[in-house]
């Protein structure tokens, strides 16, 4: 059984997958189908890039999407199959992801997370973001501060 990571760009026929994936983890955006497959389309109005990690023996166990304003991106989801966490693939779907927005002249990633979700703040300081500020009662359901941290791109 190959435990190797490979990472690509996600297709339209992984996007069920994705939600599916999405679904089962609480603190991921619950995104609908339709807005995965908008994150696709090269002629949406706002570009983002979207990848996919995966193995051969599990198939699809993580992905992440972006939006491109440069020369800033906003991470705006990265999630791994829960029995795949702590084992260095959101790492490697993030530096797959900076080495695709480094080449699109991003020079800082941007994020917002729930102030609650410790283990999504750990992840992102051992990915070198830092906080860069707090929106006061952002989400709702349950009535909570978004912590807005950033990291720039060499």
């Amino acid at each position: 059984m190959s435990t190797e990571v490979r990472v690509r760009r996600m297709k339209a026929a992984d996007v069920e997958a994705v939600a599916a994936l999405a679904a089962g983890l609480p603190a991921a955006p619950q995104w609908q189908r339709d807005a995965y497959l908008a994150a696709l389309d090269p002629q949406a109005r706002s570009v983002r890039i979207a990848l996919v990690a995966e193995t051969a023996a599990a198939g699809l166990i993580g992905f992440t999407v972006a939006s491109v304003i440069s020369p800033e991106a906003e991470l705006e989801s990265i999630a791994v199959l829960r029995e795949f966490q702590r084992a260095g693939v959101a790492r490697r779907l993030f530096e797959f992801l900076v080495a695709e927005l480094a080449a699109t002249g991003v020079k800082v990633v941007l994020l917002e997370v729930r102030a609650s979700n410790e283990a999504a703040l750990s992840l992102y300081r051992v990915l070198g973001f830092a906080e860069a500020g707090r929106r006061t009662g952002y989400y709702a359901h349950p009535a909570e501060d978004a912590v807005q941290m950033r990291r720039g791109i060499e």
